[in-house]
């Protein structure tokens, strides 16, 4: 009978077999049998993704969930794959250290945060999973195994895949010139091979930081604080939140969102180092913005915590009126170019409020220019513009100079999108490497890449 699979955006697919081993060598042992056998092969991590990377189509499930070493070191950590990011922060934190990619969900395994080259928050100042992997252990299709270092550059022979200028970039393989292992694997959405362990940077915990919620009475004031505060130093964080976001925190927010508040941002900055009096510039700029009064800024950790609930529970209503409403999740991933932002911004108001009116909500990570609207769809009519839109919006992005990916991955829901943004050759030279690494194209098969291609 078959297995059902379904990730968090509720998309669904069906395995034959699901497999859980809980070493190296019983990892390779399966991928090996399941080669020669010529068995579509899926990894799956913890659930948490939204694009259906983890959903096969028939074959078999090979699951992560017991490589859950975790060792915290002075400046780095070992980590299984399966291990959820909150257990490395929370092991980090133990030591007076953090690891800096901060995912909105923290119950996703670092497996699945490397196989996306998950961000988040913190990737205004420190940027993707990518940049703070040491090393990482792989196993190939064919059984394989190898542990791949910072910086060991690809051992073959490939034609160099332009990057977007984009401060983020998740959409198919990074192989720029001079790609390395790490460069290449990261970000792969588990096409290339299974990730199963890795080495991860660790930063000292700083000793000041300062946290905020800036309410504004408009929309127009918050854009224009975002371009002004971008450059202050040592920022961390530069969230963005329009007001049918703010709609639905009132709801458990109700007596500490001001009344008057149309759009907010949050922001974190470290002042170790800093001279003059943090508090006193951010009531000026606050001023100069135009921002409301009331306002929250905090310099403890429990401040920090109940920003940090405050911003996190945003996506998890919206994930709930999605459920309620029985469609599945249509959010973007699009990044485009600091100078394209309001450009961007422009497009997503003007025509989402022709296509969904009063359906729809934008926030995220607008230091990045890399916002994500969420489309909430109430009938099928609704779901089928939805999706319209998308595509849409994913042309405006490249158009732009953007991506069509810049955190999540395309996985198969959205592996449509990548002819929008690569050219057929651009493509091809991606799955020629695919096939160098998986001549069958048995791994992860129909993620990414929308058929199996042709390959000379």
């Amino acid at each position: 009978m078959p297995i059902p699979v379904e990730d968090a955006s509720g998309f669904q697919g069906s395995a034959e077999r699901w497999l859980a081993p809980s070493s190296v060598e019983e990892l390779a042992a399966a991928l090996a049998e399941a080669h020669r056998l010529g068995i579509p092969v899926t990894p799956s991590g913890a659930g948490t993704g939204i694009t259906g990377g983890r959903c096969p189509d028939g074959g078999w499930v090979l699951s992560l969930e017991r490589f859950t070493r975790l060792e915290a070191h002075a400046g780095y950590a070992v980590s299984g794959a399966g291990t959820l990011l909150k257990d490395v922060q929370a092991a980090a934190a133990k030591s007076g250290q953090f690891y800096a990619p901060d995912p909105t969900e923290w119950t996703a395994s670092i497996g699945g945060n490397i196989a996306t080259n998950a961000s988040g928050s913190r990737s205004f100042r420190y940027g993707s999973t990518r940049r703070h992997i040491r090393a990482l252990t792989a196993v190939f299709m064919d059984g394989s195994i190898r542990t791949f270092r910072r910086g060991e550059p690809l051992d073959f022979s490939f034609e160099p895949v332009p990057a977007p200028a984009t401060t983020k970039n998740t959409a198919g393989y990074a192989l720029q010139e001079g790609a390395t292992w790490i460069d290449l694997l990261a970000g792969s959405e588990g096409t290339l091979a299974i990730v199963a362990e890795a080495e991860l940077d660790l930063l000292p915990q700083p000793r000041q930081l300062l946290s905020g919620v800036v309410f504004f009475p408009d929309d127009e004031s918050a854009l224009a604080a975002v371009d002004l505060w971008r450059p202050i130093p040592q920022l961390n964080m530069l969230e963005y939140m329009d007001a049918p976001s703010l709609d639905f925190l009132r709801g458990p927010y109700s007596n500490e969102i001001p009344r008057k508040a149309r759009a907010c941002l949050m922001i974190e900055q470290e002042l170790d180092g800093l001279s003059g009096d943090a508090v006193d510039e951010w009531v000026d700029r606050l001023e100069t913005a135009g921002a409301l009064e009331d306002s929250w800024f905090g310099e403890t950790a429990r401040d920090r915590e109940r920003f940090r609930a405050y911003r996190h529970t945003l996506p998890e209503l919206v994930n709930a009126k999605v459920r309620a409403n029985g469609f599945q999740k249509l959010s973007s991933d699009f990044a485009v170019p600091l100078s394209a932002n309001s450009r961007m911004l422009a497009f997503y108001r003007e025509s989402l409020a022709e296509t969904c009116p009063g359906r729809f909500t934008i926030y995220g990570h607008i230091g990045d220019a890399h916002v994500h609207v969420n489309i909430l769809s109430a009938s099928s009519g609704h779901f089928e513009a939805g999706k319209q839109w998308m595509t849409l919006a994913a042309q405006t992005a490249v158009a732009l100079g953007g991506t069509v990916s810049a955190e999540h991955g395309l996985g198969k829901r959205k592996r449509q999108f990548l002819p929008l943004m690569y050219s057929e050759r651009q493509i091809l030279n991606m799955y020629k490497v695919k096939r160098r690494l998986d001549p069958n194209a048995l791994l992860s098969r129909g993620t990414l890449f929308p058929d199996l291609l042709v390959v000379d």
